[in-house]
């Protein structure tokens, strides 16, 4: 399997598990934990969470799947901007572990960019590191200024950032994702299928049907082959994570790039990050 690494030399496989709108529902918990262990089986040992999903439910989800396997999983979750600060991140972190059942995080992110001052965050980020509760952090959702801000406050040590990027949103090529290859800074791409939306477009089907795979195979391939570039889809099901597995060896051709590149062309300008 590809494999995406860390600036401090730390590798994971270049598909991850996303948990958003996980533990939503009872009824779907039992067939969410399975499928969570099947990526694990798969050698998808990268799960992704935050506090945010269903108010924490998420995590006791990836708990449940983790327990009795820690040690083959690279655990990342998010934390609120507004408990971003010196005073409250270490009981949010502390509260995340809790639900999780484990003592610590291989990757603790800020969510999205709040009121609390970037310098106060990386010094609450550095205290986790150093009380071992964290392994490393990144952010989640910060534009090129955000980046900058970030470097200029201290925030040197940020080891990813999770954005927005797919097919259909390919805004941050134009500046930010050149400007984190540069700093050795990968990317974690969250949405990478748009919530489902992409599967419908004629090209990524036609694409699809030339080499017997589905539509967001095709576009979990096309993400794995940019530099640095780790998508994180959700799999709620066993069949959906086996499917989302089988992306890792489907070799798009140039044919297959140049009608990708046709039908979803990169950037020309300079555009604000989005976010879901």
């Amino acid at each position: 399997m590809k494999m995406i690494s860390f600036a401090d030399g730390m590798s994971v496989p270049a598909l991850g598990q996303g948990t958003w709108m996980m533990g939503e529902s009872l009824d779907r918990r039992a067939a969410e934990v399975a499928a969570l262990q099947e990526g694990i089986e798969l050698g998808l040992t990268l799960i992704d969470t935050a506090e945010m999903y269903a108010d924490g439910e998420a995590e006791r989800v990836v708990g449940e799947a983790i327990a009795g396997r820690r040690e083959a999983v690279f655990l990342v979750s998010k934390a609120y901007p507004q408990n971003a600060s010196g005073r409250r991140l270490r009981r949010a972190c502390e509260a995340s572990l809790k639900r999780l059942g484990t003592d610590r995080l291989d990757l603790y992110l800020l969510h999205w960019r709040g009121n609390v001052a970037l310098a106060e965050t990386v010094e609450a980020m550095e205290e986790l590191v150093a009380a071992g509760l964290v392994a490393r952090w990144g952010v989640s959702n910060l534009d090129t200024e955000d980046m900058e801000d970030l470097a200029a406050a201290g925030g040197e040590a940020c080891a990813a950032n999770q954005i927005l990027y797919n097919l259909a949103r390919r805004g941050p090529e134009f500046e930010l994702i050149p400007w984190l290859e540069r700093r050795r800074i990968p990317v974690m791409a969250y949405s990478p299928v748009e919530q489902g939306r992409l599967l419908g477009h004629t090209v990524l089907r036609e694409v699809a049907l030339r080499h017997g795979a589905s539509a967001a195979q095709v576009a979990l391939a096309w993400l794995m082959t940019r530099p640095g570039v780790l998508p994180i889809p959700k799999a709620a099901s066993i069949a959906h994570v086996r499917e989302n597995r089988a992306a890792v060896d489907l070799v798009l051709t140039q044919g297959d790039f140049a009608a990708l590149e046709h039908a979803f062309p990169p950037p020309v300008k300079r555009s604000r990050l989005e976010m879901l």
